[in-house]
């Protein structure tokens, strides 16, 4: 059985309210001096902050103590049209009509329209299914412009027992024409000096490939080129982030084909060096790329470390280039899932290890 719960505007004032109540999970809701509506979901192992009316951002998370969230300028979210306005969330969804860092040809906001889109509603679901009980995060906005584009976009956020988080996103066309669709869920989680990653693909240049390319906003430097140069011949140092200065100004990185377990699922770990980590589990059928994103710079730092795309980050008129840009026929419903979050050292050895398994039985058919 699931409980559905309105959410309107009005539930959300000065001070912090309890909306629902779970056993042992509480809902508060509040507005914040900016006038941006947040929830708080508390659970046993810790809390997220959601944004439900704001593009549904997930913008923070801690469990058992430890914070997921990049290092950035923004203390707290701030009223946007477009994501670099309040980019310091743990997660967006990053599209849908466009993603990516628009190039000198587009027109397009930093990736897209959805990261800060002003939701049309927003409800609770509180109830158990298969996988037992559950607090979700709903909400709904529908794109219309007169003779362009019509869509719906449904995502959802969906906390369990634990410390992992589900976001997902559902795209329908409205629209009587085809419509271009491109998505990309952008987790940002923290830099962790030292930290390492593994990921189900080689660590080779035509496996792991470094963007050669050096975006606008970007000033390199002599050894900004140089690792850049490194990665290009072996990206094995890109698995170690025990030199925090490499990563200043930031990289990125393609993993190419990406393996997945028995059942569809691949997975990316970022282990701390206390033994514990970070996760991202998606699904290849639904994610045709995987890019990733770090930097430690002065006023952000993040280790997106794994982040499921349809199409890769360079803005439309690359990816449209590229034959990157998907099309969705009238009527037709795009699904996107994700699971991510907090692994406990054991959680995190036995990820670890299976990964690690993975990679060498792929070294065995190269």
């Amino acid at each position: 059985m699931t409980v559905i719960i309105p959410l309107t505007r009005a539930h959300f004032g000065p001070a912090r309210t309890e909306l629902a109540r779970r056993d042992d999970v509480t809902v508060t809701g509040w507005r914040t001096a900016l006038g941006i509506e947040m929830l708080e979901i508390m659970t046993p192992r810790g809390r997220v902050e959601l944004l439900p009316y704001l593009g549904q951002m997930l913008w923070d998370a801690t469990f058992d103590g430890v914070r997921l969230t990049m290092h950035s300028a923004f203390a707290e979210p701030r009223p946007a049209q477009s994501i670099v306005d309040t980019y310091g969330c743990l997660a967006y969804h990053s599209g849908l009509l466009r993603n990516g860092c628009p190039g000198p040809q587009d027109d397009h906001p930093l990736h897209g329209e959805m990261a800060c889109a002003a939701m049309d509603s927003a409800w609770l679901e509180i109830g158990t299914d298969a996988d037992g009980g559950f607090v979700r995060l709903g909400g709904q906005v529908d794109f219309i412009r007169g003779f362009g584009p019509h869509y719906r976009a449904m995502p959802s956020i969906t906390l369990r027992d634990g410390s992992l988080i589900e976001m997902a996103m559902a795209v329908e066309n409205r629209s009587g024409l085809a419509m271009e669709l491109m998505y990309m869920c952008h987790v940002n989680f923290a830099f962790v000096t030292d930290g390492r990653i593994h990921q189900m693909a080689p660590f080779t240049p035509e496996r792991t490939r470094v963007r050669r390319d050096v975006p606008a906003h970007v000033q390199p430097t002599p050894a900004y080129r140089s690792f850049i140069d490194r990665l290009a011949v072996d990206p094995t140092e890109s698995a170690r982030l025990d030199q925090p200065d490499l990563w200043n100004p930031e990289q990125v990185l393609y993993v190419e084909q990406p393996g997945t377990d028995h059942t569809g699922e691949s997975h990316a770990l970022l282990e701390r060096p206390e033994g514990d980590g970070f996760v991202m589990s998606w699904r290849p059928e639904q994610f045709s790329h995987l890019a990733r994103w770090i930097l430690k710079g002065e006023d952000a730092s993040v280790a997106a470390f794994a982040l499921p795309a349809t199409c890769e980050p360079e803005g439309y008129t690359a990816e449209k280039a590229k034959g990157n840009v998907r099309s969705l026929a009238p009527g037709e419903t795009a699904r996107f899932a994700t699971r991510f979050g907090y692994t406990t050292q054991i959680e995190t050895a036995e990820l670890a290890k299976n990964i690690s398994a993975f990679g060498e039985k792929e070294k065995t058919h190269v």
